[in-house]
């Protein structure tokens, strides 16, 4: 099966690329310059207008990863940044479809559970709502989603994702350096609900969405064991084998987020989502539980 990736070039999109391959489907990335590293064939484009790349769409699965980075200040430039950097590509990749005669099988459209915006305690299957706020999260979201609708493919997915746990994932490096730093306590009330994955049942998904005819509308890509911050804290410090540390408190936390260049509403909001579609359907989480996905990514064979 041919699968065109854009975004294909960033971490997750070259796990998603060699994962792919490797059981044979033929895998060409959208690229706006050449990548070295890549061993799969690249597509020059531009992220923005239809080009002559618009025939690799043809009878094929797009999945649709492009993106820049959400971890950044949110100010409004920064907001703008990343709303245009999901929003243009989508609509080139939508627009391109459209002068198919044979329109793409599949669309895997990439979204986050930050659509949610911070909702305490409410337990978050795909029937909730999107939330108001805060722009940088729900506000992103929403557009990157409304950018993808329709895709004019025979089936759509949207996949809104929890926070990707991999060896080489900034969020992973992040959380694990602050740790290593003293600062592993938890992060202001810590009772922040953390919706993550492990990046092999990331990869796993991925796989059962293209396969899966019966598949379509909004997924949850997450572990069916949500956390709340003070045990992502906790679980952090005993794999890295570091001591109790004080709280943060969240005014440091807004504070410290202007020298770290970061989004302190990635640490301070929450959402507890569940992956109630995919386990209905009795898909098999590798690693479901925190601990374990810790020691894989971050203990010796890590």
């Amino acid at each position: 099966m041919k699968v065109v990736l854009a975004g294909g070039a960033g971490a997750l999109g070259r796990r998603v690329a060699d994962d792919l391959a490797a059981r044979g489907d033929e895998v060409v990335v959208l690229t706006r310059r050449a990548q070295p590293g890549i061993a799969h064939r690249t597509v020059q484009w531009d992220g923005s207008t239809v080009g002559e790349w618009a025939g690799e769409l043809r009878d094929a699965v797009v999945v649709n990863l492009a993106g820049e980075l959400v971890d950044r200040r949110p100010t409004r430039e920064n907001i703008a940044l990343l709303t245009r950097s999901r929003v243009e590509p989508t609509r080139a990749l939508v627009d391109a479809a459209a002068t198919l005669d044979a329109p793409p099988r599949v669309w895997l459209q990439m979204s986050t559970l930050a659509i949610y915006g911070d909702r305490g305690d409410e337990l978050l299957d795909e029937s909730a709502r999107p939330g108001d706020g805060p722009a940088q999260m729900a506000g992103v979201a929403t557009a990157w989603e409304a950018a993808a609708a329709p895709t004019g493919a025979a089936r759509t997915v949207v996949l809104r994702t929890g926070i990707v746990l991999d060896r080489d994932s900034h969020a992973l490096a992040r959380l694990a350096g602050l740790v290593r730093y003293g600062l592993g306590g938890r992060v202001g009330s810590g009772r922040q609900w953390v919706s993550w994955l492990h990046v092999d049942d990331f990869l796993s998904i991925v796989r059962t969405v293209i396969d899966d005819d019966e598949l379509e509308g909004i997924l949850h890509a997450t572990s069916p064991s949500p956390v709340r911050n003070t045990e992502l804290m906790e679980t952090l410090r005993r794999e890295l084998h570091r001591p109790w540390s004080p709280p943060t408190p969240a005014v440091l936390v807004r504070f410290g987020s202007v020298f770290l260049r970061t989004d302190p509403a990635l640490a301070l909001t929450g959402r507890c989502c569940i992956p109630r579609r995919l386990t209905e359907r009795g898909f098999k989480f590798a690693v479901p539980h925190l601990g374990p996905a810790l020691h894989d990514l971050l203990g010796p064979a890590g």
